[in-house]
């Protein structure tokens, strides 16, 4: 007994995203049937489908869904059918980290949600003709009308709250959210610098916009995106197209550096001004993902007055309570997450793509 759906596969790196029925595998322990109501669009998905990952192809991404629980198999206790869930990754749940609340840092992490496609006992989740495909990403594969999802991917959320308006949570805006609450946690009159101002970085400014930090500044290329940073909160902006960054970060911070920046360009020459404009006991973390294996030159002797580079995944959050507590932000009006949302139908998925990476649309939600 299989479940049938329709999901956009890619079928080899750097082909699009087409429209195929394909058969899902019964809920097996842990695992919940999830009817998909919207899903975001992110930059690692687009990274997997170009072929720059070792994910099995063809194969289902998709790993910012929310959508409402239709079956779940056995041992599954916390979340039942009629459910509103919020999708977003996956761990062990019994390694040192996941025990110690940092599941981003599952011992298992790497082949559980982003270049595995398959169960951790290796078995199949999503089929074609017989044939398995590439699926678990994430522990979801969310970019279908129905989803096969891992019972530690899967956070019950408000039934209030329109799916289509956290569907981000997931991935993108808790990673830039995580990293300004979770790692940077700035004090009064803390100066904060946010490098790229997509969806991840306006995350990390809507975040610091809640906290005593004094300076929030904005850095990008784009006028559009510093003007939406500044509403969504940022005190400056700097246009890196136009200014010199470690000229204008001087002059921002009177000389004295950053307390803290958020690196979300994934460029290591941006990654480099970053560390360089710290102030001393600074911290930088990093969540832009080059390509795997790419290195940054650091000046030592820098980094010696007490500063921090500090790597993060997914905002180093523990899902079940960071995302209810972000899903209780947007009802309120506090995370205005609807100013980066763009909505597409779900067989739109390429138009999406397009607009994304064009930088027409911020953070492209996909609705079923």
């Amino acid at each position: 007994m299989t479940t049938t759906t329709r999901a956009a596969v890619v079928e080899s790196g750097g082909a699009p995203f087409t429209l195929s029925e394909v058969e899902l595998a019964d809920p097996g322990p842990g695992e919940a049937l999830v009817r998909m109501v919207a899903t975001g669009l992110c930059h690692t998905d687009l990274g997997v489908a170009s072929g720059g990952l070792p994910f099995p192809l063809p194969g289902v991404l998709g790993h910012e869904g929310a959508g409402i629980v239709e079956a779940v198999g056995p041992g599954v206790t916390g979340v039942e059918p009629g459910d509103h869930v919020v999708l977003s990754f996956t761990s062990c749940g019994g390694c040192r980290n996941c025990r110690d609340g940092h599941p981003a840092y599952c011992a298992t992490w790497l082949p559980l949600n982003l270049i595995g496609g398959r169960r951790a006992d290796g078995s199949s989740t999503i089929s074609r003709d017989g044939t398995p495909l590439g699926g678990h990403f994430f522990g979801q594969s969310s970019f279908a009308e129905r989803a096969l999802v891992d019972e530690r991917s899967l956070v019950k959320v408000d039934p209030e709250v329109p799916l289509a308006s956290i569907a981000p949570l997931g991935c993108g805006v808790q990673t830039g959210v995580g990293a300004v609450w979770n790692v940077l946690r700035p004090r009064a009159g803390s100066t904060l610098v946010v490098l790229g101002a997509g969806a991840v970085g306006l995350s990390a400014v809507m975040a610091a916009a809640l906290t005593p930090a004094a300076r929030i500044i904005a850095v990008d290329r784009v006028g559009e995106r510093l003007a939406l940073a500044k509403e969504l909160g940022a005190t400056h902006t700097v246009d890196a197209a136009e200014a010199d960054l470690a000229d204008a970060l001087a002059l921002l911070t009177d000389g004295q550096g950053a307390d803290g920046v958020v690196e979300t360009t994934g460029s290591v020459a941006v990654l480099r001004q970053g560390a360089d404009a710290l102030a001393a006991r600074g911290t930088l973390v990093v969540v832009g993902a080059p390509p795997f294996g790419t290195e940054v030159a650091l000046d030592v002797n820098g980094l010696l007055p007490g500063k921090q580079i500090v790597g993060i995944t997914l905002g180093d959050s523990e899902t079940q309570t960071f995302i209810p507590a972000l899903v209780q932000l947007v009802k309120e009006g506090r995370l205005p997450l609807d100013r980066l949302i763009g909505t597409y139908p779900f067989a739109e998925i390429d138009q999406a793509v397009r607009d994304m990476s064009a930088g027409k649309t911020i953070k492209p939600v996909l609705t079923f």
